[in-house]
């Protein structure tokens, strides 16, 4: 009986420990927008500001081994609306965080037609 009374509280205190650690990492926080105004800023390049933030962030997985290729404009912008929620939500990139900074410029970039620029 002794044996059973432990294994349960062994298995209450992993069960509660998963629900802790799981809550804790699903929380978002507020990201500031680099607006201007109410508007996002028209002067986000791709070669400039995103395609960096790609290289640096994404290629790793997303460099032609793992759907979606973002090697190039044409794969970022074909999936653009894919990267932004999963940016935005931070989702991605997986082993790795951005700056608030870089997920707006994502944003804004994705939001105003995701220009070849």
């Amino acid at each position: 009986m002794n044996t059973i009374s432990k294994h349960t509280h062994i298995y209450i205190l992993v069960a509660l420990s998963i629900a802790f650690f799981s809550c804790e990492n699903t929380v978002e926080e507020e990201i500031p927008a680099v607006v201007v105004g109410d508007v996002c800023s028209t002067d986000i390049s791709f070669t400039t500001n995103i395609k960096p933030i790609i290289d640096s962030n994404c290629i790793s997985c997303h460099g032609g081994n793992q759907a979606p290729d973002l090697r190039t404009f044409e794969g970022i912008n074909s999936n653009a609306a894919r990267v932004r929620t999963q940016v935005v939500s931070r989702r991605m990139p997986l082993g790795g965080s951005l700056t608030n900074e870089e997920i707006e410029l994502i944003r804004c970039w994705i939001d105003n037609g995701a220009l070849n620029n």
